[in-house]
């Protein structure tokens, strides 16, 4: 059981890191404009190196931005019930809590990703020639891989739980 929930923690903490660095760099697709290469990101566009932020709101990227950051408070919440299931007496409740909270923080990314995608393809896809997703993206595709796990081994280590690790939880 401990080590399900280590493995969780580890991929949950990789996980948040990777979709904290995802949300806040300005990689997320990289195109050609007036012959230079640019970048955008969620918050800001850089053309010929220096960055602007969004002048428009557009739906999409609030949607995008907001179920990033969603899914960064799910993936902190799922460690803090990860960390604090290795101490309390109710350890099967907390972990289960833990991969679930997981799961729904790797949702919440892979809603943000599959507008993000979506759009990019259909509007900017058509508007730009010479385009591609960029690092910041496959940032938080991996990130959705490693919160999904995360809450997977969690859920895994809730199910090995012995019986008296339940009687414990339901007590308590």
């Amino acid at each position: 059981m401990y080590t399900l929930m280590g493995g969780g923690l580890l991929c949950a903490v990789s996980g948040l890191v990777l979709l904290i660095v995802a949300t806040a760099t300005d990689f997320w697709m990289q195109y050609r404009y007036s012959g230079s290469l640019s970048n955008q990101g969620l918050w800001r566009f850089c053309v010929a190196g220096k960055c602007h932020a969004h002048t428009i709101t557009v739906a999409f990227w609030d949607a995008t931005r907001a179920f990033m950051l969603l899914s960064i408070l799910s993936s902190f919440a799922g460690i803090i019930l990860g960390l604090t299931a290795f101490s309390s007496g109710a350890k099967s409740a907390r972990t289960r809590s833990a991969g679930v909270t997981l799961l729904v923080a790797g949702f919440f990314a892979l809603l943000a990703l599959s507008v993000y995608t979506g759009v990019t393809v259909n509007f900017f896809g058509k508007r730009y020639a010479d385009w591609r997703f960029s690092w910041s993206y496959i940032l938080g595709w991996i990130g959705i891989i490693l919160t999904v796990s995360a809450g997977i081994f969690h859920i895994c280590a809730y199910a090995r739980s012995s019986p008296q690790d339940v009687g414990n939880a339901s007590s308590g």
